[in-house]
């Protein structure tokens, strides 16, 4: 018996980690542990609040610059598609001005087809009378001439 007791006591001089294991389960610094964590995590929620707080901070920073962004392109958008549209409209009234162009030239050119057949019909006639009338002159002086 004398053994176990000293083998009893060597146990109970040299704690182990079993037992420090053994004592937190029991609770015997069960308070003192639980106000540790307690501080601990206190200080980790307050650091992620304010980290969750700087990040919203940010987010919305740059929310209201992507939102000028925004509007700086769609009103860019606007004035191009304003720009455009008066484009269009200057080349459709500078294709209908071109078209009316064409169209009045056409009619001149079928105008004057139409007056150089005229003339050329005139030209043809007086002609033909022209040598008639010389031909007759020519006959009539080769006749006095004769008689």
């Amino acid at each position: 018996m004398e053994e176990e007791k000293t083998l009893t006591a060597e146990k109970t001089k040299k704690p182990t980690l079993w037992d420090g294991a053994l004592k937190m389960v029991k609770g015997e610094n069960t308070n003192q542990l639980i106000e540790q964590f307690t501080a601990e995590m206190t200080l980790v929620a307050e650091g992620l609040c304010e980290d969750q707080t700087k990040l919203r901070r940010e987010v919305d920073g740059l929310m209201t610059q992507e939102d000028k962004r925004i509007q700086k392109l769609e009103s860019t958008i606007n004035l191009l598609e304003t720009s455009l549209e008066e484009e269009r409209k200057n080349h459709d009234r500078d294709v209908t001005e071109l078209r009316n162009r064409v169209s009045t030239l056409e009619k001149q050119a079928k105008s004057n087809a139409k007056d150089k057949k005229k003339s050329g019909g005139i030209i043809k006639g007086i002609t033909l009378i022209v040598s008639i009338a010389a031909a007759a002159w020519i006959l009539v002086t080769v006749i006095n001439k004769f008689f």
